[in-house]
């Protein structure tokens, strides 16, 4: 494998401007002063999955900047090392040349304090019986799930990956678990991956630098159009299933190619469509139409080249197709059985990416484009007639996320997610009913840099507004999230 050193990829160091620093400062700052003091029960809170290893600069002696920008988001020669299979190549890779008390072990958790709000949730009201929306805003300390990483080499050419992840009450599932053969016949374009892992995005929903609730996850991974104002309108086909799995880990086979440089990289993966849940069961049967009959696909390209100083630039494609079940073949006591969900009806998923680098300053770029059959985009059962005015559901998104990277111990961060429906699921609905516009700014601080452990010093503030989606009204729904924690793994 031709690795070249991570310096070869930096871009040359510069100062950032006070200004920059400044109204980054200044956006955390408001956030924080517009906590609304009222108590209520607490919102759900999630932090983000991400993929830290100090075990493997451990392993190779080497600082965690060798493989990440700012951690966990990858460098060139980071996205290199994961595409050889957590190889460099040398007499280190195979575990039997290891020192025996060496165990590629990762603990990672987040003791937090963060404030969750939503401007219109449904209450009861003062006449019995009756609802009403009230705000609610939650704010107190707090701690993330835990996530329990181990992964390298079995052998030469031969990687796996176990993650155990626990929610903040300690209830734990699989997460990641595969095992890959890399470099087969001795041809980096030859790699199968089986098993449960992340789909091959270059923009990492599991490598995020955000972590709250609301800015947490990308917007447009796992967006589904509503079906109608109200109530009804946050009723959705099989929610992040079947059709929404990009930001999901899912469980099938991957062939994965690069060229020896990793500046070409194409994959493709078969999936089942369950969002990745064991036992051919969705949500371990709890959502409307588990099924254990059909598969959906998700393929990738990209390609990096130079611009004279400015650093590594890459362009990709995506598309994630396939389809999603209706309605149960079976029922027992008037109850859909788990994985006998048939009534197929496509689905697809199609997206561009950018990532461009200007010295230190970067910026992804993206474009997505959603296609839904007019049966899931109005959540109707193929064995009954479509309801009037249902048709295709389709939408377009877009994602803007700049990074400054200040110096390997102090990122900047910010993100724009706008989407936008082209074609309601049912005709007589807005225009703009279901559309989004989501924005996170931040900043990870990182006081040390070495191969035995990460630590940051993360602040965010992230605010999300949908058309249309509140319960009871159908107005514009808003939620925001504001966190102040340490993000650590060991």
């Amino acid at each position: 494998m031709n690795v070249v050193g991570p310096g070869s990829y930096r871009s040359v160091k510069n100062r950032i401007s006070s200004l920059a620093f400044s109204l980054v400062c200044a956006a955390l700052t408001l956030g924080f002063l517009l906590i609304d003091s009222r108590s209520a029960s607490a919102l759900p809170h999630a932090a983000g999955k991400i993929h830290p290893i100090p075990a493997f600069a451990r392993k190779y002696g080497m600082p965690c900047s060798s493989c990440h920008e700012a951690w966990p988001k990858l460098s060139p020669f980071g996205q290199a090392f994961k595409d050889n299979g957590y190889q460099l190549g040398n007499e280190r890779d195979a575990p039997i040349y290891q020192n025996p008390s060496y165990w590629p072990v990762t603990f990672r958790i987040t003791p937090e304090w963060h404030r969750e709000s939503s401007n219109r949730v449904a209450v009861d009201g003062v006449i019995p019986g009756s609802t009403i929306e009230a705000q609610i805003t939650t704010h107190g300390f707090d701690w993330s799930g835990l996530d329990f990483h181990t992964a390298g080499t079995l052998a030469k050419n031969i990687s796996f990956y176990v993650l155990p992840s626990a929610d903040s009450t300690g209830a734990f599932h699989f997460e990641s678990v595969w095992a890959r053969l890399d470099n087969l016949l001795g041809s980096s374009w030859l790699n199968l991956k089986f098993g449960k892992f992340e789909l091959d995005n270059l923009q990492s929903e599991k490598r995020t630098l955000t972590l709250s609730s609301v800015g947490g996850s990308y917007q447009n991974y796992h967006f589904q159009p509503l079906v109608t104002p109200g109530a009804a309108g946050n009723a959705r086909v099989s929610e992040n299933l079947y059709r929404n799995g990009i930001g999901d880990n899912q469980v099938g086979l991957e062939w994965m190619g690069h060229s020896k440089d990793d500046r070409t990289r194409v994959s493709a993966a078969l999936v089942s469509s369950n969002d990745g849940q064991p036992n051919f069961t969705a949500n371990n049967g709890a959502e409307p139409f588990p099924t254990g009959k059909s598969y959906n696909g998700f393929v990738s390209a990209s390609q990096a080249f130079e611009i004279g100083s400015l650093g590594l630039q890459r362009v990709g494609a995506f598309s994630y197709i396939g389809q999603a079940p209706t309605y149960f073949q079976v029922t027992s006591g008037g109850t859909g059985i788990a994985g006998t969900g048939i009534g197929n009806k496509g689905f697809y998923r199609a997206g561009l990416i950018g990532m461009w680098y200007v010295k230190k300053f970067d910026v992804t770029t993206m474009f997505f484009h959603g296609w839904d059959n007019a049966f899931l985009g109005s959540n109707t059962p193929a064995n009954v007639p479509l309801p009037a005015g249902a048709r295709a559901a389709t939408w377009n998104g877009g994602l803007i996320e700049p990074h400054y990277t200040f110096s390997p111990r102090l990122i900047l961060i910010s993100r724009y997610e706008p989407i936008r429906m082209s074609r309601q699921a049912i005709a007589t609905n807005a225009a703009s009913f279901g559309n989004i516009d989501a924005v996170t700014v931040g900043y990870r601080f990182y006081p040390f840099i070495s191969s035995r452990a990460g630590f940051a010093f993360h602040n965010e503030y992230a605010i999300l507004r949908q058309r249309g989606a509140a319960p009871i009204t159908g107005r514009d729904l808003t939620t925001s999230s504001f966190l102040i924690g340490f993000d650590f793994a060991y």
